[in-house]
């Protein structure tokens, strides 16, 4: 079923910018990687996924599970991080990649702790995005007040 999604992905012309939707999908199964980087799938980082898709794409409630629920597979069958980060990357500048940044931070810190595992993800993430290690940082603390 993602087979074209992530055969665009990891073409060589993926530097264009990604359709709406396909950028919307690998988003979502970024936010759902880090938010299984510890092993534990927590209820409250699903919800965390789900306030993050309805404010960021004004999606109603119904068609937020929906996206979660393709993210999910997407990111089941996705055999490494670098293909969402990429299209990411190639199609959002770098004011809006650090927006992304302080998503996977709220995901990550949704469960009341910081994990190893998420910590290493994300930092790996932000530089796969090239976003520097300080507005990585910056973007933690920000989250980590909320």
């Amino acid at each position: 079923m993602f087979a074209d999604l992530l055969k665009r992905l990891t073409q060589p012309e993926a530097n264009r910018p990604l359709p709406d939707a396909d950028a919307r999908l690998a988003l979502s199964a970024l936010l759902v990687r880090i938010a299984r980087a510890d092993g534990d799938y927590a209820a409250t980082e699903v919800h965390r996924i789900d306030r993050i898709l309805m404010q960021r794409y004004g999606l109603a409630p119904h068609a937020t599970i929906a996206l979660r629920k393709e993210a999910e597979a997407l990111e089941s069958e996705a055999p490494d991080t670098v293909r969402f980060t990429r299209a990411i990357k190639d199609g959002v500048p770098y004011e809006e990649r650090i927006l992304v940044i302080e998503a996977l931070w709220q995901v990550a810190l949704a469960d009341g702790g910081r994990d190893g595992a998420e910590d290493a993800l994300v930092r790996m993430v932000s530089s796969m995005l090239g976003v520097s290690d300080q507005d990585s940082a910056l973007a933690r603390q920000r989250m980590q007040g909320q």
